[in-house]
């Protein structure tokens, strides 16, 4: 079975860890044997002349084709106006590597395109299904639905590309009870969670671990991208309520001054630590370090970071969004709260004062792994096929 998988999101050498899960994900399913897999990865790029600005000229020197890992992955690139051109995504998407395709599927003769992220790479690949004459599926994330789905322009194509797709996927049974209230097909939506490495991510010592981090006391860890969406804002407010932790920040984006300034002006800018992207393979160290890792966003699919958190033996504090309810079925796993610097404050010395066992904590993830995601994902695509 030969898979196309059009996905905006993937890794690469300036970002390592942009999508991460996509390719964790993608050499899964190739490992299997009997499936081969091919990635175009679009990049974005901003026309003239801020395309020779900053982050904008480190993704034009990207190569428009590596081998990463076992993978080979094209990386096209269409013009993206920054801010306002979402809803022309697609179709610059289509314009850069349609000719790529054509010539691929004539050298390989594909048996499906696999859209990696709603929007905008599931219009594209409506697109492309048309021109090819193979079907294509979508997998929806959560941001690309909550986010993009409220966007004007963007929701038509949404659905008209669910309408077409041949299969959808969800990663929670909450988000796909939101696809189906944006008018999506129920029967045709396949809930698929995510994989995990469970050699990577499992209990260790915390003590030992934060020794190595030279921190003393209570430590909340949160990772994903420093925007107003995440919420890290309220885990900041709530610090002033809680004197003897430190906050770990591990991600970027472009709320961090604003983060920073917060940190200040309510006096815990020396129990904040802003950490970058830090690699994913630091994160399991950091999330068994951790007493607790907090995200309570706005929105979510189902994130990975509760995921691995919680098989590091980590409690989350997390927002009533996505799939959370999947995950944090016992007190064990950590608690869901409001969005207030109150709740999160009083859910954090509830855990302190009464930490579970670390075993306790990873086993409501125990059947979480990347064999069994590309296992479901295969047997999902031989449906699709047949």
């Amino acid at each position: 079975m030969r898979i196309l998988t059009l996905s905006t999101l993937f890794p690469a050498s300036i970002r390592p860890n942009f999508g991460i899960f996509v390719e964790r994900q993608t050499a899964a399913l190739t490992a299997i044997g009997d499936v081969a897999v091919t990635v175009i990865n679009p990049v974005g790029v901003a026309p003239w002349p801020l395309s020779q600005m900053g982050e904008q000229a480190k993704l034009r020197q990207l190569p428009r084709f590596e081998q990463w890992g076992e993978l080979d992955v094209y990386r096209p690139h269409f013009t993206a106006i920054p801010k306002i051109g979402g809803r022309v995504n697609p179709a610059m998407i289509v314009s850069a590597i349609l000719p790529l395709a054509r010539k691929l599927h004539s050298d390989v003769k594909f048996d499906l395109i696999d859209a990696e992220f709603f929007y905008p790479d599931g219009p594209a690949a409506m697109r492309l299904s048309q021109a090819l004459g193979i079907p294509f599926t979508i997998k929806a994330r959560g941001g690309d639905i909550h986010h993009w789905g409220a966007q004007p322009g963007c929701t038509a194509q949404i659905v008209s590309a669910a309408d077409g797709a041949a299969g959808l996927l969800a990663v929670s049974a909450a988000l796909k009870a939101d696809m189906v209230a944006m008018g999506m097909d129920a029967g045709k939506i396949r809930v698929h969670y995510t994989g995990l490495d469970q050699s990577r991510f499992l209990p260790r010592d915390r003590a030992v671990e934060k020794a190595k981090l030279d921190i003393n006391g209570p430590l909340i860890l949160c990772v994903g991208a420093l925007i107003p969406r995440k919420g890290q804002d309220l885990l900041i407010a709530a610090l002033p309520l809680l004197p003897d932790a430190k906050l770990l920040l591990a991600g970027a984006g472009e709320s961090e001054r604003d983060f920073r300034a917060l940190a200040l002006e309510l006096g815990v800018a020396d129990r904040v630590a802003f950490l970058g992207n830090v690699p994913h393979d630091d994160l399991p160290a950091l999330f068994a370090a951790a007493d607790i890792m907090a995200l309570v966003s706005a929105s979510e699919g189902l994130a990975n970071a509760w995921v691995e958190a919680l098989a590091c033996g980590t409690p989350i504090i997390a927002s009533d969004v996505g799939g959370i309810r999947e995950l944090v079925k016992t007190p064990a796993a950590g608690r869901i709260v409001d969005r207030t610097p109150q709740a999160v404050a009083d859910a954090a010395r509830d855990i302190l004062a009464n930490p579970p066992a670390r075993d306790a904590v990873a086993a409501n993830v125990s059947a979480f792994s990347w064999d069994e995601n590309a296992r479901q994902l295969a047997a999902f695509f031989r449906d699709v096929v047949r």
